[in-house]
């Protein structure tokens, strides 16, 4: 069958993995048998994707970032260079923790800064922006801007990336015009 996305000479990709068309897969990079990738994704130099992991449409994985076991990403999602994934709360080399792997969930759109650390168990929510250098410790709403170690909510943004000033609960993107309101249940789109 003849593969409609580019792999890279020096990147290795175990059958079966499902690989969306247009997608690209760059340099050393490894993706491993069972690995689902959507379409029109892009993978950055030196990454590795593990037989569990979820990757859906349009999704931007830069260099040196490991995709583990039970780590989904939605589609649109960035992840910027090496970033961190976790995937297991309390790791001992000399006790096998595969049965207690958490999930992690990063929802569409949501961008994940360089150098950030994302520990498992936790859901990134929509069009959610993580500075670098962060360390996510609990899930993380929709729309929020997020930085520090720990990553604390320090703003909002919108689907375009800017960030958000809210006035009476509403808001107006000063880039693309997007109106939003924030409330109690958090922030959406109008």
């Amino acid at each position: 069958m003849e593969k409609n996305y580019f792999v890279h000479p020096t990147a290795v990709v175990d059958e079966p993995a499902e690989i969306g068309e247009n997608t690209q897969v760059w340099h050393f990079s490894h993706v491993m048998s069972g690995a689902k990738i959507g379409k029109n994704c892009i993978i950055g130099q030196n990454v590795f994707i593990s037989s569990g992991a979820i990757l859906g449409d349009n999704v931007k994985v830069q260099n040196n970032v490991s995709i583990y076991d039970g780590v989904v990403l939605e589609d649109d999602v960035f992840c910027g260079p090496s970033m961190v994934f976790t995937n297991v709360l309390n790791p001992r080399s000399f006790i096998s923790r595969r049965k207690e792997f958490r999930q992690t969930l990063v929802k569409r759109g949501a961008t994940i800064g360089a150098n950030t650390t994302i520990i498992c168990g936790n859901t990134i929510g929509e069009y959610a922006f993580i500075g670098a250098g962060s360390v996510v410790t609990r899930d993380i709403p929709d729309y929020a801007l997020v930085y520090g170690n720990p990553g604390k909510i320090k703003g909002w943004v919108c689907q375009c990336a800017v960030e958000l000033t809210f006035r009476s609960g509403k808001a107006i993107c000063k880039a693309c015009g997007n109106r939003y309101k924030k409330d109690r249940a958090g922030v959406r789109p109008l």
